[in-house]
């Protein structure tokens, strides 16, 4: 079958809320990606910044092929080895003993757990920000701050306060004794790469002590050492109540996690919410696989390394406006304003790119990106802006 062969299979199966899409991906190895007539596309785009050790990569490979022979499921009423290792894991990550896991499927899954957490508290007020991007589920929709993607499924849950992100005087009129959450991500990754001021997610903090309020870290994005650390917070020096975990954690595989801190990490009781898949033995072995291959080979080092190099090329580019991130999660602002118009050019010389606003292109390449695929990335955009002119 060729690529329009699965674009018809597509149209005849499928349901429309993704559109239509280009071309069918039939393999991939490393960065490397395979389509069905056979053209290969460098991958810097990453899954949306899931695939964080690329495509087939061995020990994740192995870790999974390891263990679908020898358990594949046992839900949530037992124990198995790998979701109490991936757990622990995630501790010592946090750097807090008091720390505890939930384990689910997906970013929309950890957030809405962390919405049902913060009902705990006997409040229900949530803050969360304007262009925010939280998941598409009806709660975690409502903490989303993306008015096209929300106006269809009104009314969506009450008491969800939007307000400007990195505006710490919005967020200081808008907490109060009533507020449950404030949940922020450390990089808006949707709305486009967008980075708060330095010392923004202290600020946050402080007003969350004084009040009383949770705060919630959705690194669903930022995660997995992507921005150079392990959540992408650790810059500011706080710490939150809770952390919501996904994409990247399973390595390409389907896995989310929810970690509460301190008093939060007591908050759910028996029966308050579960999920049948959350921490399968499958996804769990894979989770553990990428973390091993991260800790060994230093990509949080490497991603840092990385993201200085592209900033000062990338931001040479005739018709590039600004360079925004860390690590491997980039934004890239066009002059021109036609982010859809360069990401379908860069597709069809062999890029994979994603543009999440009209101005914004934005990358995030797996974690085991080489120089060489950078600086052909680099150059393959430089012509592409250039002959755009």
């Amino acid at each position: 079958m060729k690529n329009a062969d699965f674009i018809k299979q597509w149209k005849n199966t499928t349901q429309n809320n993704y559109g239509i899409p280009e071309l069918a991906l039939v393999k991939g190895k490393g960065l490397v990606l395979t389509d069905a007539d056979g053209k290969q596309y460098l991958d810097f785009l990453g899954g949306i910044a899931t695939s964080v050790l690329g495509h087939a990569h061995p020990a994740i490979v192995k870790a999974v092929s390891k263990q679908i022979a020898q358990l594949g499921h046992v839900s949530n009423f037992y124990a198995h080895p790998n979701a109490l290792a991936l757990a622990n894991k995630l501790i010592t990550m946090t750097g807090d003993k008091s720390a505890r896991v939930f384990f689910c499927q997906s970013g929309a899954e950890a957030n809405e757990a962390a919405l049902k957490l913060s009902r705990r508290t006997g409040r229900n007020r949530i803050i969360a920000a304007q262009g925010a991007f939280h998941g598409r589920t009806m709660g975690a929709l409502s903490l989303t701050g993306q008015p096209a993607k929300r106006e269809p499924f009104l009314p969506l849950i009450k008491g969800v306060k939007h307000v400007p992100f990195g505006d710490i005087a919005a967020m200081r009129r808008a907490i109060s004794k009533k507020t449950a959450m404030v949940i922020i991500e450390p990089i808006m990754g949707e709305a486009g790469v967008i980075i708060p001021p330095a010392d923004y997610l202290a600020q946050v903090r402080d007003l969350c002590d004084t009040y009383g309020a949770l705060l919630v870290i959705d690194a669903v994005q930022t995660g997995m050492g992507r921005t150079g650390d392990w959540f992408g917070y650790e810059y500011s020096g706080i710490k939150p109540d809770v952390i919501t975990l996904a994409k990247g954690l399973g390595g390409g595989l389907p896995l989310g996690a929810m970690i509460a801190l301190g008093k939060a990490a007591s908050l759910f009781e028996p029966g308050d919410h579960g999920s049948t898949f959350g921490g399968n033995p499958v996804t769990t072995a894979a989770g553990l696989a990428a973390i091993s291959v991260i800790e060994k080979e230093k990509l949080m080092q490497k991603a840092r390394k990385h993201y200085e190099f592209l900033l000062t090329e990338i931001a040479q580019i005739p018709g590039v406006t600004e360079v925004r991130g860390a690590g491997l999660l980039i934004g890239i602002e066009l002059e021109a304003g036609n982010s859809k118009e360069i990401a379908a050019k860069m597709l069809a010389a062999g890029v994979l790119v994603n543009a999440p606003n009209p101005s914004t292109i934005r990358i995030a390449p797996a974690l085991i990106v080489t120089d060489a695929q950078i600086k052909k990335f680099i150059a393959i955009f430089r012509k592409v802006l250039s002959d755009g002119k």
